[in-house]
């Protein structure tokens, strides 16, 4: 009975620190020079399918009806915590750049947000590129990048669930870090 009433006690102490780490993360949005890196939307099964081609949407794995519906709930979050969005770069998938125009109404492909999980020598090489546009990102508004969970994992650290972002801020020594995630349900 007595770890029961500590176990109630301790989530009752910690449930109102989810909306305030929640509201850092958004206050983390609006410094300048911060970078969002998102993964796309829900998009059902784990990868593309073989032969899928990227200059043909048919090919891919792509959104369905819910990851449509949660890519327009980020963006409106995104407005609703005025957030100025400045450029949007996103994997050449289908299902990135859906997610970034139905968020924010814009995209641009970038073939390096593509990642590469079966050559660990280019994936390197991808994820030093991507590191070097966010080390360029100093100031003005949020560079939001579009991408999958692997190269989430590999710029961050985090594993992070389809539709999630984690907010990246400049440090007092310039570099950027990570100032928390949020998931739009």
């Amino acid at each position: 009975m007595r770890a029961l009433v500590w176990l109630i006690a301790a989530l009752l102490s910690a449930w109102p620190s989810a909306p305030l780490a929640d509201e850092s993360v958004w206050g983390a949005l609006r410094e300048p020079g911060s970078v969002v890196v998102l993964r796309h939307s829900y998009a059902p099964g784990g990868f593309d399918p073989p032969g899928a081609r990227l200059e043909d949407c048919s090919t891919q794995r792509n959104l369905d009806d819910n990851g449509r519906a949660q890519a327009r709930r980020v963006g409106e979050a995104f407005r609703a915590n005025a957030i100025a969005v400045g450029a949007v770069l996103s994997s050449p998938r289908c299902r990135c750049l859906d997610t970034a125009r139905l968020a924010f109404g814009k995209a641009e492909a970038w073939n390096v947000l593509q990642g590469a999980l079966n050559d660990t020598t280019l994936r390197q090489h991808l994820v030093e590129e991507i590191k070097q546009k966010i080390d360029a990102h100093r100031e003005g508004p949020l560079l939001v990048l579009v991408t999958h969970g692997s190269v989430v994992s590999d710029l961050t650290g985090l594993t992070v669930r389809m539709g999630a972002f984690v907010v990246l801020r400049r440090a007092a020594d310039g570099r950027h870090e990570v100032a928390g995630q949020l998931y739009v349900e």
